[in-house]
């Protein structure tokens, strides 16, 4: 079956936005709808530099697509929107092709707000890390809004610094905030504000880890709860912890390297994709290259 041409797709590339802010004012807004024996991306708004790669479909009926943002970092006064609306019966997972980066701000800050709305349909938002570099001021807000019987596996991994060079993201400050409800009833908020040294170490808070990970999935029961702690092997730079509250499993993860607890989280994701979405796992083929 041939897709159903994409609604409307706009793009402004003016950086001024409303020429009252400063930095690059972009928006990307998806609409995914079922039509015959698969998901098609069935709306795209856009405006500035957020874009999409054409949709691949490796599992025939769910839409794999991958979110680009050419620029290829945020400053401060950058400020992204993104917003995903999938109607019932439709499939997606939704991933990115690299890191995204909040560099060094002299002051402004550089925001970047997602808003997933999954209606009776099936989400998996796997993007890859988040880098925030020393000196940046940063805030990163997710809201995950379920409706009906909406499944939804994902994660969100912050790195905070640059590890691999031996540099904490000090200075530099951050509020990160993650929301997850069901038919306007909250299932989790989450949020964290970094405004100094002091917040990135503490025994009851980072511990020194300059990566800091959760990973989100509905409908879950002990049987998934153990299936997810079974691929846990011992690592001493990374920590992970898993729990249940009712049927969301949650998984939090501190850690030395962020690849590291990726792999983590994507053992967990592949161990759990089945029993919850009736699927074997399949990795989005950008990740192997």
């Amino acid at each position: 079956m041939t897709p159903s041409p994409i609604a409307e797709a706009t793009s402004d590339p003016t950086p001024e936005g409303d020429g009252t802010t400063l930095g690059w004012q972009a928006s990307l807004s998806l609409g995914f709808a079922r039509r015959g024996a698969r998901t098609v991306l069935a709306e795209r708004r856009a405006r500035g530099p957020l874009t999409v790669q054409r949709p691949f479909y490796p599992e025939g009926d769910v839409c794999h697509l991958y979110l680009l943002h050419p620029p290829g970092g945020l400053v401060g006064g950058d400020r992204l929107e993104v917003e995903v609306d999938l109607a019932p019966e439709s499939s997606a997972m939704i991933t990115t092709p690299g890191a995204a980066k909040f560099y060094r701000s002299l002051g402004p800050r550089a925001e970047q707000h997602q808003t997933l709305r999954v209606r009776d349909a099936c989400l998996e938002w796997l993007p890859q890390e988040n880098i925030l570099f020393p000196g940046c001021h940063a805030l990163l807000n997710t809201r995950i809004e379920l409706q009906g019987a909406a499944r939804f596996i994902g994660w969100e991994i912050q790195c905070l610094g640059l590890p691999s060079n031996g540099e904490r993201m000090d200075p530099g400050r951050a509020s990160l905030h993650l929301r997850i409800e069901r038919d306007g009833r909250p299932l989790l908020w989450d949020r964290l504000n970094i405004e100094d040294a002091n917040d990135l170490d503490g025994p009851s808070g980072l511990r020194g880890m300059p990566v800091t990970a959760t990973l989100i999935a509905t409908g879950a029961d002990d049987d998934v709860l153990r299936l997810a702690r079974e691929t846990l092997v011992p690592d001493p730079d990374t920590l992970i912890g898993i729990t249940r509250i009712e049927d969301l499993l949650i998984v939090r993860a501190l850690g030395l390297a962020s690849d590291r607890v990726r792999n983590r989280l994507t053992a967990i994701w592949a161990g759990i994709r089945q029993p919850l979405l009736g699927r074997p796992a399949q990795a989005p083929r950008i990740w192997a290259t």
